[in-house]
């Protein structure tokens, strides 16, 4: 529970509201007097150039205040012992009621207000809205109605990360809600949220002071097994989303990665439970807290920003790495009866404001349903009941993004993860999330689903077939909504100061300390023979080296078809910052705009050979990757470059999971006898072409594989063809030449094992963790959890 700040119980003296205007600005506070300025709060009109705001400085550490300029909102001066503090009439009755107190805690303050608000108020703060992606087009009409219309607050921010079009959007759009205050409807702010912006995997130079620093993804950061460098990016990257006025963060995700092929393993925190769990604790209380100069965690306060951890209850173990967004992956499958051990990282890091429930259906060893039914988690009783009742969570629990729609829908939503209740209307499915025990719908913008669950709720209450009628449960989830909105600061402080912003967002300490981390996290696999000298002075400027090109086919999906991609594997701007020269194929492309032909350059004058790969892609969370739609059929995911056929003796040939077919049977999933559908397995070319050209050429020119990895790799293609392997998960090109280079001594160790063989990957069972056979290279080192070299070319502990 949040400490209460400030100094005590309200003063029994005389409350006045008044407007602003009438009251003592800053300049006038300071001209009567030193002693007075430190008795009162002082005010300041202030821009960012758009919108005019007020911002009120209580004294004695009490609240910083921010509203709208010559709007509505008023102030409640009170009296208390030798100080007057300023306090939002938020309900404009002219009393300092409790939920406007910043005295007092949040949870209090909460617990005042829902009763206080409609049901349409209510019903609106369950909404979480769809993705909002252009802040620079500042507040729109759409926005405007669903603000307005369905009481939204809620807004999921996924645009750009620059300052000034992020404080404009959010000071216009906290000064419209202002507008719909009125005693008959309190002021709710809106409460800004962002899926994870801080990491570099889509980098390719580290980033700059003034653009919002790069970490490695989460991924990243289990490979520096520190929880300290968890809890540090935290606090800067928390730091950062305040400066932009995010208030919740969805994230971290914190799904175990047991299942090697899953397609969403780049953003966990790894396959070991316990080093998970220590980070996803230390994720959310640098997220949630508020540090001092010395680094203690003071609770709650100003700078805290509320943690979602998802996807509960663990959706890391998609039957043979299918991915939950798409028909393909809506199963998950525990047959190695482990759960629990899925459930022991959520509870390490239950202090989150939210949790994000997953979206599969959980079905156990024997096809039965591993909780309670055989339906997505926001429908599973079973699966809520061990969060809300088991843990006995308190906080707010958020359904992922669609969930309430389904594929067979007239409508045809591009995101449809209903699974198992396409027999519902879509108001019985938000009835059925709501009983459950869930509060808020991510991305639903209408709110009348939901009042017309508040009419079928109060109808069954009515019958005695509920226990609590519709006000009270609707209140509830209102309650733990509003909790967040006030543990934030977003009731008495919304507006931002754009310079104040501009001056968090990519300060030098925090890209520095990003940079520092992305360099840790990168894991040397192979230095035969010291290929690689580590020398932090290390000059490459008259140097020359080859970088191949390669290609991906991309990856058809719910947002189009797919992508051809071709170009360096590693980028050249960034080489270059390095090298004297880099040279590269010359490439013919035929009339589909594809490379037939690949020249490789003159090495005489080549002194190191780079080569770039991504882990093998079989697709995205959008693509169907393992599913075969237009025939209704089912290949493997590979986690090897070279076509795999899935015949051996551990492929399955009768799926765990399946549906129940018109006929009564169950659907087969099975992928025996069919072939995986790599889309850059150009990148293996590229290899083998480079050392092909190292052996024509006569010269001993080192090759040195730099690989960005989102899932394991299978090393067996193309280890003995390396002189030497680094591995970042996550991380900007930049970090990884670096440590290629022998500029930054490796650090990092392998979060996740690198499987020998498909063999062994198919043995593996999906909710048990280093349950492969890792893969032991030409020098013996085994790539198991945990293995990386130090510069010593010695395994680092």
């Amino acid at each position: 529970m949040r400490k209460v700040r400030g100094t005590g119980a309200v003063a029994a003296v005389g409350a006045v509201a008044f407007v602003l205007a009438g009251c003592s600005s800053a300049n006038n506070t300071q001209a009567s007097g030193e002693s007075n300025a430190a008795k009162t709060f002082t005010t300041q009109e202030l821009t960012d150039g758009k919108t005019e705001f007020t911002r009120v400085v209580n004294p004695n550490g009490g609240a910083t205040l921010s509203f709208a300029t010559g709007g509505s909102m008023k102030v409640i001066e009170v009296v208390d012992g030798d100080y007057t503090y300023a306090f939002k009439d938020m309900n404009a009755n002219g009393t300092l009621d409790p939920f406007e107190d910043w005295r007092l805690d949040d949870s209090a303050r909460a617990a005042d207000l829902a009763p206080q608000l409609s049901k349409e108020q209510q019903a609106g703060l369950m909404l979480f809205s769809s993705h909002e992606r252009a802040p620079g087009d500042g507040l729109t009409d759409k926005q405007k109605e669903y603000l307005s219309g369905s009481h939204l607050r809620a807004v999921l921010n996924a645009g750009t990360s620059d300052a000034k079009q992020n404080v404009q959007w959010v000071n216009e759009m906290q000064a419209y809600v202002e507008t719909l205050t009125s005693a008959q409807t309190p002021y709710v702010p809106v409460n800004y949220s962002s899926d994870p912006r801080s990491d570099a995997s889509k980098d390719k130079s580290f980033s700059e002071v003034g653009e919002i620093s790069k970490w490695p993804s989460s991924l990243g950061l289990a490979a520096t097994f520190s929880p300290s460098t968890v809890l540090e990016f935290a606090k800067a990257a928390s730091a950062e989303y305040k400066a932009l006025g995010i208030g919740t963060a969805l994230s971290p995700q914190i799904d175990l990665a047991t299942e090697p092929r899953w397609l969403r393993v780049s953003g966990t925190f790894g396959e070991d439970s316990t080093m998970a769990g220590d980070m996803a604790k230390a994720y959310v209380e640098g997220f949630q807290g508020t540090f001092s100069a010395d680094g203690a965690n003071q609770g709650w306060g100003s700078e805290s920003v509320n943690a979602m951890i998802k996807h509960w209850p663990g959706d890391g173990v998609g039957e043979s790495g299918r991915e939950s967004h798409t028909n393909a992956g809506k199963y998950a499958v525990y047959p190695g009866d482990n759960a629990q051990e899925h459930l022991s990282v959520f509870k390490k890091a239950l202090e989150s404001a939210a949790v994000m429930t997953s979206y599969s259906a959980a079905v156990a060893a024997d096809g039965s349903p591993e909780f309670a039914e055989l339906k997505g988690t926001s429908y599973d009783s079973g699966k809520l009941d061990a969060l809300r009742k088991d843990a006995n969570y308190q906080g707010v629990v958020v359904t992922d993004w669609g969930v309430t729609k389904a594929s067979t829908d007239a409508d045809q939503p591009r995101i449809a993860t209903g699974w198992g209740v396409a027999d519902m209307t879509v108001d019985e499915r938000h009835f059925e999330i709501i009983k459950n025990g869930t509060d808020m719908f991510g991305g639903n913008n209408d709110v009348a689903p939901v009042l017309a669950a508040y009419d079928m709720w109060q109808e069954k209450f009515e019958k005695g077939e509920l226990e609590v009628d519709a006000a009270t449960r609707w209140a509830q989830s209102a309650q733990r909504i509003l909790t967040m909105g006030f543990a934030n600061d977003g009731f008495d402080n919304p507006f931002l100061v754009l310079e104040d912003s501009q001056a968090v967002v990519g300060s030098q300490d925090k890209v520095e300390a990003g940079r520092e981390a992305q360099l840790n996290s990168i894991v040397m696999l192979k230095n035969a023979d010291n290929t690689v000298k580590f020398d932090a002075q290390a000059d490459y400027s008259d140097k020359v080296v080859y970088i191949p090109q390669t290609a991906d086919l991309g990856s058809p999906s719910l947002f189009g078809e797919a992508e051809y991609t071709y170009g360096p594997s590693v980028d050249v701007d960034v080489a270059k910052k390095f090298f004297k020269d880099v040279v590269t194929d010359e490439v013919t492309l035929d009339a589909d705009g594809k490379i037939s032909e690949y020249k490789v350059p003159d090495l005489s004058n080549v002194d190191m050979v780079l080569v770039g790969m991504h882990s093998p892609t079989s697709g995205n969370n959008f693509s169907k990757a393992g599913w075969d739609q237009e025939n209704n059929t089912w290949y493997p995911l590979s986690l090897q470059y070279r076509p795999y056929t899935a015949d051996g003796e551990h492929v399955r040939t009768q799926s765990i999971s399946g549906d129940t077919l018109a006929d009564g049977s169950k659907e087969n999933r099975s992928y025996f006898g069919h072939t995986s559908r790599i889309t850059n397995a150009a990148d293996l070319d590229a290899l083998l072409r480079a050392r092909e050209a190292i052996t024509a050429s006569g010269k001993n020119i080192p090759l040195i594989a730099v690989i960005k990895a989102n899932n394991p790799v299978i090393p067996a293609e193309f280890e003995e063809q390396s002189d030497a392997i680094f591995v970042g998960f996550g991380t900007a090109d930049e970090a990884l030449l670096r440590v290629a280079l022998g500029l930054h001594k490796p650090a990092g160790r392998l979060p996740i094992q690198f499987p020998k063989d498909m063999d062994t990957v198919e043995a593996n069972k999906e909710d048990v963790p280093k349950d492969v056979t890792p893969y032991t290279d030409s020098q013996g080192n085994t790539y198991d959890y945990g293995f990386g070299l130090g510069a010593d070319n010695k395994p680092l502990k």
